[in-house]
């Protein structure tokens, strides 16, 4: 037993996790469709799964992580007609559609790597994997789930339905479903309207296309990840995770062709991270409420005061748990900054403090590392986590003033559990942050030091020479040296 439990979206309760294979864990995450900039929900999605891979890997498990590139086979509207999102941005770009391909996939790579997220353990792209999601396709046709209509491959839902239930991820009834799909009956080759391609016959004018046994033409955007998870993991594997907005129709279209082709749903937990606002308000672009990753980097946005590092953008998400809404705003994101700057400064704190004090002290680094076990091991509870770094802050303050808080040894252990959490779990960059706040601290050290100094040349003119030595004695007293010079006063720290 791992300990750990996971919210599983299929059954909608919490699930004890039990890997298929002692030690080891293969997790499956939709990725980017690279046909525009990486949005800031992806980013929350990706970085939810990557805390929950990090985390794996701080409990010893052996993770395959597999997150793919969809560059084919996602038509616009989430449909099955239609124009591709590549093609159709590779037309408005005039560019080839690799070269679209190439040029968001390396935009996705860049931002991944600004908020610190690992790389997956293998990057499947759906081209890649043309040949494994014919062979899925024929296998669905076989086994009688699936036809053939004018080129096309459509998957049978009322003939699956009849055998098992469609709908069983989202909770949607089929005949509700049929009801609001009636005024597309006869508009197209597929039996109902419920079905969904599984290969699409090529237009003349489709860019993406590839020889099949019916014709050329390109995969379904659910058969991809189907095949490319299978592939790689198994026909039944551990986790499946992404965004909340694709439980339907991509993971329950996904979970019908896993059990049409391999008689089992694929995978044995379905996570899903919830969707993001801005300023209380669903992000849209049509009203111009976004926001884009490089725009919160840089502060260059109306929503915004000024730019935020990644790591506290991270920071900010992590407060939040994966699969609650999360609401991003100015004044939220300078609340986060100044959390995260509290909690590095304590840890700069630690790390520097002088040895001294009993072994062990008053404060239980014991039962604190195991509190944040507890939350972390409860549905990977990042918000909580924190609420115990921030009991740990708190200890460390106390023993700043009493070294018999933590004493020597609780202060090495709690050290080396702070930074396994903070670097290796929640991914937060904290030697960039020191030196960010090491920067900062150095600007307001200056321009506080430019009002004394100015002080004391005044006094100095009118031949106070008591008030100068004052200021200069009491600056000494606290460890800044004031050197005179025919140019005028400067300062520099002592060591």
């Amino acid at each position: 037993m791992s300990g750990i439990q996971i919210y599983d979206s299929l059954e909608g309760r919490l699930r004890p996790f039990e890997p298929l294979q002692a030690g080891r864990v293969g997790m499956y995450v939709c990725g980017p469709t690279v046909y525009s900039h990486v949005h800031l929900g992806n980013v929350r999605t990706f970085l939810s799964f990557d805390l929950i891979f990090r985390y794996l890997q701080y409990r010893d498990f052996k993770v395959r992580y597999v997150r793919n590139i969809t560059d084919a086979g996602h038509l616009v509207d989430d449909a099955d007609e239609g124009e591709d999102k590549v093609g159709k941005r590779a037309k408005l770009e005039q560019l080839e559609p690799m070269e679209i391909v190439q040029k968001y996939t390396v935009n996705f790579h860049e931002v991944m790597q600004a908020f610190n997220a690992l790389p997956p353990s293998i990057e499947p792209t759906a081209t890649g994997h043309i040949i494994e999601q014919i062979a899925m396709t024929q296998q669905l046709l076989a086994n009688g789930w699936a036809y053939e209509s004018n080129g096309s491959v459509y998957f049978d839902v009322e003939t699956y339905h009849a055998k098992q239930p469609y709908g069983i991820l989202s909770g949607r009834d089929i005949d509700e479903m049929r009801s609001g799909s009636r005024d597309l009956d006869g508009q197209t080759d597929k039996r109902s309207p419920l079905d969904f391609a599984l290969w699409k016959k090529a237009s003349e004018d489709h860019i993406m296309r590839w020889a099949s046994p019916w014709g050329e033409g390109f995969p379904g955007w659910h058969l991809e990840c189907s095949a490319m998870s299978t592939k790689y993991l198994g026909e039944s594997f551990d986790i499946h995770g992404g965004g909340m907005d694709l439980k339907f129709p991509h993971h329950e279209c996904e979970i019908a062709q896993n059990q049409g082709a391999h008689a089992t749903g694929g995978a044995r937990y379905w996570m899903h991270a919830n969707m993001l606002t801005l300023n209380g308000k669903r992000m849209s672009k049509s009203t111009g409420n976004t926001l884009l990753p490089g725009e919160l980097l840089t502060g260059d946005s109306p929503h915004l005061s000024k730019g935020y590092s990644a790591s506290v953008a991270r920071f900010f998400i992590h407060q939040a748990h994966y699969r609650s809404v999360l609401d991003f705003s100015d004044e939220a994101l300078q609340a986060a900054e100044k959390g995260f700057q509290r909690l590095t400064h304590a840890l700069n704190s630690l790390e520097k403090r002088p040895s001294g004090g009993p072994e062990k002290g008053s404060f239980d680094v014991d039962a604190w590392q195991q509190r944040c076990m507890d939350a972390m091991n409860n549905d990977f509870s990042s918000p909580i986590l924190i609420a115990h770094l921030f009991d740990a802050v708190k200890a460390i303050q106390a023993d700043a003033q009493d070294p018999k808080h933590l004493g020597s040894a609780g202060a090495s252990t709690l050290l080396g559990h702070m930074r396994s959490w903070i670097v290796e779990v929640l991914g937060l960059q904290v030697d960039a942050a020191n030196g960010a706040a090491g920067a900062s601290s150095q600007k307001a050290l200056d321009a506080a030091m430019a009002i004394v100094l100015d002080a004391r040349r005044k006094a100095r003119e009118q031949k106070d020479w008591a008030t100068s030595d004052a200021i200069r004695d009491q600056l000494a007293a606290g460890g800044i040296q004031v050197k005179d010079g025919e140019d005028g006063s400067t300062y520099r720290v002592q060591e």
